[in-house]
């Protein structure tokens, strides 16, 4: 098979190595990155990144790109070979950052890989995104699942009302499936896009479509019974467990609204 993998990043930084992994520039610096392509060629949304976040990548992926398996991840978030390196440094990370060998083995018996699903413990997904970002998008996305895309909407309520899911964007799937996955997603969101106005967001809530793609992989995925297989994800940066518990808790409270 042939793999691309394409590692989204709107900075210069150090990339996964290996013949797998294409870093992709989204963003408007007027620099190219060196060893990096972008997604503003051929057919993309590459002036939408604002608002869709990595799924421009996504979108130019689905669009321009002609291999066998497709995948999406980020410069900070990458798939492991299947240890957790929670605490690990950044060098032993990169050591264990999914190569080649390992991905051609799974993809013998599987269809996707997705990351482990993150679990909110005392919050639904629906109530985990009123608490962090405008409702009304999460309202308009059922509204056009209800009208356009009536069989996914029990699936749609079931994964909302859950704790867990597969969160982040991040998918590596055939490419028949990785195309059939973005053309539904893209559709919903398209339609969604006509019904709320964002002109008035700040920057952060402004990554709506972005933050709603979020819940809609877990609804297609299951909805169409697609063999998938998890490997943990790991964080590239420097994280501060604490404050971000503290913004998960100050959200709840409604004391924290963005980040």
């Amino acid at each position: 098979m042939s793999y691309e993998i394409y590692v989204v990043s709107h900075k210069k930084t150090r990339m996964p190595d290996g013949d797998i992994y294409l870093p992709v520039q989204v963003g408007p610096a007027e620099e190219n990155f060196q060893g990096f392509v972008r997604d503003n060629t051929g057919d993309n949304i590459a002036s939408k990144n604002p608002n869709y976040c990595e799924l421009t990548v996504q979108y130019w992926a689905w669009k321009n790109r002609n291999v066998d398996v497709k995948g999406i991840v980020h410069y900070r978030r990458l798939f492991s070979n299947g240890k957790k390196m929670l605490f690990a440094s950044p060098e032993k990370k990169f050591q264990n950052v999914l190569d080649e060998k390992t991905l051609g083995e799974i993809m013998k018996n599987h269809d996707v890989i997705l990351p482990k699903k993150r679990n909110y413990f005392i919050e639904t997904l629906w109530s985990h995104y009123i608490h962090s970002h405008k409702t009304e998008g999460l309202v308009a996305l059922r509204d056009v699942i209800a009208e356009k895309y009536p069989d996914y909407l029990e699936k749609f309520d079931e994964v909302t009302s859950r704790t867990k899911a597969h969160m982040f964007n991040m998918i590596i799937a055939k490419s028949p499936i990785f195309d059939e996955y973005s053309k539904w997603l893209f559709e919903v969101l398209g339609e969604v896009e006509k019904r709320v106005d964002i002109s008035d967001y700040s920057s952060y809530e402004a990554r709506i479509y972005g933050f709603l793609s979020e819940l809609l992989m877990d609804v297609w995925i299951e909805k169409n019974n697609i063999n998938y297989y998890e490997l943990p994800v790991m964080f590239m940066e420097k994280q501060d467990i604490v404050k971000k518990l503290g913004i998960f808790i100050g959200r709840k409270l409604g004391l924290v609204t963005e980040v």
